[in-house]
């Protein structure tokens, strides 16, 4: 029987000194466990914990606008330069805020000469749009050359070379702007890069380039052009765009896109970075919080011994779920047999001390980060645990009740999605039974001749919805409740309580070690 341990410690001084040799036994096995994790997570690069921990930075909440762009603005700016952060950050800025990078290149047009030059594709692109009503509707560049050659037509309309016979005059042209239709674009922009210098720094041209179209026609090209100003030239209009969107977009939108660039040497500045400003920010901990015990841990940054203890210390507390996976992968069936056996030996210590005062004990003597590994193991036995057995509804509620966890019958089911995640969707259930109703419905109408095949068919593919890896028995057999542990504000299943139970344990245990 798996003890989750919520009943709080009795904290008298001799009551928490604990049996010392179940207490070495029990960290023994945890160290044991450990390595076997370890060497899992580390069989194909650490890749998989690296996007784990990543994920779970995404989840800090506690910075401040300022503090998150100043984080990124010192990862770009570290030396030597990272040029696929410093890409990824454009491509973003690009893709949701052109218009904030347009103003930039509009100042430069100039510098465009190059970019046109010899590249028939993109003049076309560019120039190429002229309307076939008035001149006010002509885009992009083919208005900035129309605007520009009437304006100049001094100096530069016999660069307009025409399709016909013959050229067009400017009071033609003037009173019928869709004769521009006419010009030939591409040997008309190249003579004005070859001879008219003015165009191309003239307020026509760089008034087509300020809401940022530009930058769509080769995005890569444009991602470098602003690389070498970041670098090159330290343009302070560039890194003043930079330093705007870090500040207003999200932190964990920024994380999400850009930490999968770094390596681990700058994901550990990343943490050096976070304990700075999660030290400055430290406010009682919601030990509840996803993110709470890495955060916590950052916090204490200084007892940390290295980047391989927090990716451990992070799959253990906050990916549960996704190690299990790991775990029970086809290739690692040494390793599962070891792990099963060490889970059912720590249960059986767990079992017999019926308290977890030993193990607390020894937390009390650790270091901030280790003392919040050896819980998070702990937790993770458990997730392992109620993973492993067969559990029927009564089980379930005899667990609940034997570890004072007030609960409820949920008529709420959630939908098991084929990689085994579960999610309230009610709604989802109502627009299939809508579709069938309308189906049949469709069908009667018709009045045509039923179709047997498909009708059962149909009736297959509604009732294989939740029947992905054969779980709808379990969930069937298990129900779904609500819990106290959260104050009854969500319907859980069998599929996620290991998970739930577990780090409730962990944010439990790790109130009475921290929050004391």
């Amino acid at each position: 029987m798996v003890h989750l341990f919520l009943s709080e410690p009795n904290w008298k001084e001799d009551g928490v000194r604990g049996d010392s040799v179940v207490a070495k036994q029990w960290i023994s096995l945890l160290n044991q466990l450990e390595s076997l994790i370890w060497s899992l997570m580390t069989a194909g690069g650490g890749a998989e914990a690296r996007l784990w921990l990543c994920s779970t930075i995404s989840g800090v909440t506690s910075l401040t606008s300022r503090q998150q762009r100043d984080l990124f603005e010192n990862l770009l700016r570290t030396r030597p330069t990272n040029h696929s952060l410093a890409s990824q950050l454009l491509q973003m800025i690009f893709e949701k805020q052109p218009r904030k990078a347009g103003p930039i290149m509009a100042k430069r047009s100039y510098m465009l000469e190059k970019f046109f030059a010899g590249n028939p594709k993109r003049v076309m692109q560019w120039f190429s749009n002229f309307a076939n009503g008035g001149g006010l509707d002509h885009k992009k560049g083919a208005k900035a050359l129309s605007q520009f050659a009437f304006v100049n037509r001094d100096i530069c309309w016999e660069e307009l070379e025409w399709k016909g016979k013959h050229g067009q005059s400017p009071a033609v042209v003037a009173t019928k702007p869709h004769y521009f239709l006419d010009l030939d674009v591409q040997r008309t922009v190249e003579n004005f890069l070859d001879n008219v210098p003015e165009f191309s720094s003239s307020t026509e041209f760089a008034e087509s380039l300020r809401d940022g179209d530009i930058l769509f026609i080769d995005t890569k090209y444009f991602v470098e052009f602003f690389v070498g100003l970041m670098y090159k030239e330290d343009s302070r209009d560039v890194w003043e765009v930079i330093s705007q969107f870090l500040m207003n977009e999200s932190f964990s939108f920024l994380c999400n896109r850009l930490l999968i660039t770094l390596g681990d040497r700058e994901l550990f500045t990343v943490l050096e970075l976070l304990h700075t400003y999660l030290s400055m920010n430290m406010e009682p901990v919601d030990f509840g919080n996803s993110s709470c015990g890495l955060e916590f841990a950052l916090s204490r940054f200084n007892d940390c011994e290295s980047f391989d203890q927090l990716l451990l210390l992070n799959a253990v507390i906050n990916q549960g779920r996704q190690l299990l996976r790991l775990v029970h992968d086809e290739e690692s069936q040494e390793e599962q047999t070891k792990i099963k056996d060490i889970v059912s030996q720590i249960c059986t210590i767990s079992s017999t001390a019926n308290s977890l005062d030993p193990l607390l004990n020894e937390c009390f003597k650790m270091k901030t980060t280790e003392a919040i590994k050896f819980l998070g193991l702990q937790s993770w036995v458990i997730h392992y645990a109620l993973s492993d057995e067969s559990r029927i509804s009564e089980s379930w509620e005899s667990l609940f009740s034997n570890n004072g966890i007030s609960f409820q019958k949920s008529d709420k089911y959630a939908n098991l999605h084929h990689d085994g995640l579960s999610e309230e969707s009610d709604y989802e259930l109502d627009n299939v039974a809508s579709v069938k109703r309308k189906r049949r419905k469709k069908k009667k109408s018709r009045k045509k001749k039923r179709n047997f095949d498909d009708e059962e068919f149909y009736e297959n593919e509604l009732l294989d919805l939740d029947t992905s890896n054969n779980q709808l028995g379990l969930q069937s057999k298990a129900g779904s409740w609500l819990l106290s542990t959260d104050g009854f504000s969500a319907s859980w299943t069998n599929v996620d309580l290991p998970d739930h139970l577990s780090k409730f344990c962990f944010s439990t245990w790790m109130k009475w070690v921290f929050a004391k």
